[in-house]
């Protein structure tokens, strides 16, 4: 027969783990983003309506739910030439917003025929900002972030065409 103290302990265990979950589903404690060794990775380049070449970035690829709602949350620094292409399997509305973000991207909706749609730019939350209000929308089937203000750097705008290496 397991003894009351054990019992205890177990019913202890059991509340402090529910307690965490709970604060990690509100966002009160941070989980760090995914080691960015479990990403694939592709190769995204873009193109203006003359196909001259305007940017070329090595993405890190979020097509999960997981990667996708973490993104670059806890990244402290991206490579100038380095990104994040969110994935789905079709095109749709969605909002991105700077939760856990230490540095501003720009946010590239693409369409499923591989142009760009919208570009936000978004610049780093203040300290100490609930970074879920800083909401960017946009209709895509691809998101790609990037180095704050890249896409002006390259000239790039929407309308112009993104190739994702293996997907069109």
């Amino acid at each position: 027969m397991v003894s009351r103290r054990v019992t205890s302990a177990i019913g202890v265990v059991l509340v402090g783990m529910l307690i965490v979950l709970v604060l990690v589903a509100t966002g009160f404690v941070a989980v760090p983003a995914p080691a960015e060794d479990k990403y694939e990775r592709t190769s995204v380049t873009i193109y203006d309506e003359n196909e001259t070449q305007l940017g070329h970035v090595d993405a890190r690829i979020a097509d999960t739910q997981w990667k996708r709602y973490t993104g670059l949350s806890n990244t402290t620094q991206l490579p100038e030439n380095e990104g994040m292409l969110f994935t789905y399997d079709a095109p749709g509305d969605h909002t991105y917003v700077m939760r856990g973000m230490d540095f501003g991207i720009d946010i590239v909706y693409i369409g499923a025929d591989g142009r760009i749609t919208k570009i936000h730019h978004a610049p780093e939350p203040p300290e100490d900002a609930d970074g879920n209000e800083y909401q960017y929308p946009g209709h895509g089937q691809y998101v790609l972030e990037v180095n704050h203000n890249w896409t002006t750097r390259h000239g790039i705008e929407a309308g112009d065409r993104v190739v994702i290496e293996g997907q069109h």
